[in-house]
């Protein structure tokens, strides 16, 4: 337990290292560069105080079914049973539905960003990786704003060795309650661009549910 505590302290203090460096890598960007960009600067520097957390998960579709408020297979009339108990057999067994992500800025300016790398878990299991070229600006004064992700999951890949029964049950219930993605961990490294030249955060984010577990 010890050197569990140890090894946390040490991950957080780098943390901190890497988000020092980071905003100080913003100042100096200041002096160098002209005024039409300074605003983008400024964007991605009150970026590293803004918050995020898993917003709602809608459009939930397996094997092209809509399992949305499915919790299980008997919940399903017999021909879509039908054709997801096919479906799960085929070499390809697609999960398909829409993120989104809310983000709030509690600058006095707003924050932004260009580029999202991300990584979807759900139950702590990796399921897909992927990028969001997509501008997005986070308004000020603890204003927020969705950003809303498709993704694309083929289960048969992400739960290979797992029987049939446990994919299909895997894939139903993942809408919790008020569309909560409560078996969903987001992680999430944003980027901008400042005259000309890419500015990655440190690290990567790890979204769930609630604000204040993503620091």
């Amino acid at each position: 337990m010890i050197f569990d505590c140890y090894e946390i302290t040490n991950d957080n203090r780098l943390m901190r290292t890497y988000k020092t460096l980071f905003i100080t890598s913003i100042c100096l960007l200041i002096f160098f560069t002209s005024c039409d960009v300074m605003q983008q600067v400024s964007q991605m520097n009150n970026l590293t105080k803004c918050d995020f957390r898993l917003e709602s998960v809608q459009q939930l579709n397996l094997a092209g079914i809509n399992v949305q408020n499915v919790k299980s297979i008997s919940d399903l009339n017999m021909f879509d049973a039908a054709k997801i108990a096919s479906a799960v057999g085929s070499q390809k067994f697609p999960l398909d539905f829409t993120l989104n992500i809310e983000a709030k800025n509690p600058n006095t300016t707003a924050a932004g960003m260009n580029h999202i790398d991300w990584i979807l878990l759900i139950d702590d299991i990796e399921m897909t990786s992927g990028i969001l070229d997509k501008q997005v600006t986070i308004p000020a004064n603890n204003g927020t704003t969705i950003i809303p992700m498709q993704m694309h999951v083929d289960l048969q890949k992400a739960l290979s060795g797992k029987s049939a029964d446990a994919v299909i049950n895997f894939g139903l219930n993942l809408a919790g309650t008020g569309n909560k993605p409560t078996r969903f961990t987001l992680k999430m490294k944003p980027t901008i661009t400042v005259g000309g030249f890419p500015i990655t955060y440190p690290g990567y984010l790890n979204i769930k549910t609630e604000y204040g577990v993503n620091q």
